[in-house]
């Protein structure tokens, strides 16, 4: 299996065949340091949700909303190829949502965040939220400039994702098994995906939720509360050293 480096995203010694992709590369990850500096100035922990389509980051994304809204000052951006459903369903939760509408590229890059930050109200978030294309290819390979990138694998699209995909779960700290109320219905071994994927990456950690039930939701969000609080610590010590 190819090994691939956590710090930028890509794969170790794999051949480039184009100097256009190398240059479009270290392009994004300029600009993904220039978004990583900003929430660092700001204490605002970003995020990066990634799964294939039909995961359920969009109704994770309204469940955590109506969980921790009163709790922190959230913000989502959603990225797709066509519509704004999505982020009307994320506003209708209780949270500002914006819309980044790729027009057929199937994955967000560092530019499209950048320019998207001043129209969601970035100043003052404690958690911003990006929402990527839902496509386990192409997202593994773009530094969004966040602190955590984290992966759903929905219990309807099978246990065996992780070696098929494995630059994406490399690179993901945390793994969250969505649509757990479905898995006593379908073919699906958390103990087999866990195992998986961290053969893939041995850091990575794991939670079972379900959006609809509930179930797993007040660890997921705790998790979350914990990142933004560390966050904050860090930069209060930066501040004081």
């Amino acid at each position: 299996m190819t090994q691939f480096a956590k710090s930028n995203r890509q794969p170790v010694g794999a051949v480039q065949c184009e100097n256009t992709t190398l240059s479009l590369l270290k392009a994004n990850d300029f600009v993904a340091k220039s978004i990583r500096d900003q929430m660092q100035a700001q204490d605002t922990l970003l995020v990066n949700i990634t799964s294939s389509a039909g995961s359920g980051k969009t109704t994770l994304m309204q469940a955590t909303a109506r969980y921790l809204k009163d709790q922190l000052k959230m913000a989502v951006l959603v990225g797709d190829l066509e519509t704004e459903r999505d982020a009307i369903r994320i506003r209708e939760a209780g949270v500002d949502s914006l819309q980044i509408v790729t027009n057929g590229v199937c994955h967000l890059e560092a530019q499209m965040i950048l320019q998207a930050l001043p129209h969601i109200h970035a100043e003052g978030l404690d958690l911003l939220f990006i929402e990527n294309v839902g496509n386990l290819v192409c997202p593994a390979a773009f530094d969004l400039g966040e602190d955590y990138r984290v992966t759903l694998i929905s219990s309807t699209e099978g246990d065996d994702k992780p070696k098929k995909y494995p630059r994406m779960f490399l690179t993901s700290e945390l793994m969250l098994i969505s649509k757990a109320d479905l898995l006593p219905y379908v073919p699906f071994s958390v103990e087999a995906l866990t195992q998986d994927a961290r053969e893939v990456n041995p850091e990575i950690e794991v939670i079972t939720l379900s959006s609809l039930s509930g179930e797993g939701m007040e660890t997921w969000c705790q998790w979350l509360l914990e990142k933004v609080s560390e966050k904050k610590a860090r930069r209060q010590t930066a501040v004081s050293a």
